[in-house]
């Protein structure tokens, strides 16, 4: 008997060595990218930039883990993690961070712990007396 509540486990999208997509990607699932991308790449899941990977645009995710180039803003929710071979060029806004020795890494880097990769401002806390 089949259960309608279930939702079943989403594939992971992959862009492979040799593909070059010009061009916005958008998804819910986790992505992969091994080959090039020129565009916006804007996902509720995980972003991972292999060693041979480079984003030429704007990446939007929930987590993201780099090992090849990114050239353009990084916007990620939660964790994004910067392996030894990365190399970023472009601003960051997350809620944390973590940098591997050799990583390069030229531009901005905004950290928020509200869960919006300081995308968007928080509530102000209400003043004393109030």
């Amino acid at each position: 008997m089949t259960k309608f509540n279930e939702t079943e486990p989403q594939a992971i999208n992959l862009i492979s060595n040799g593909t070059e997509i010009t061009g916005d990607v958008k998804s819910s699932g986790d992505i992969r990218v091994d080959g090039s991308l020129t565009g916006t790449l804007d996902t509720k899941g995980k972003v991972v930039i292999g060693t041979t990977g480079k984003v030429n645009g704007e990446v939007i995710c929930k987590n993201s883990e780099v090992s090849g180039a990114v050239e353009g803003k990084i916007s990620v929710s939660q964790l994004l993690i910067l392996k030894a071979s990365s190399k970023i060029t472009g601003d960051i806004a997350t809620s944390k961070l973590s940098i591997e020795p050799g990583a390069i890494f030229s531009g901005n880097c905004k950290m928020s712990d509200n869960n919006n990769g300081g995308a968007g401002k928080g509530k102000e806390p209400e003043k004393p007396g109030k």
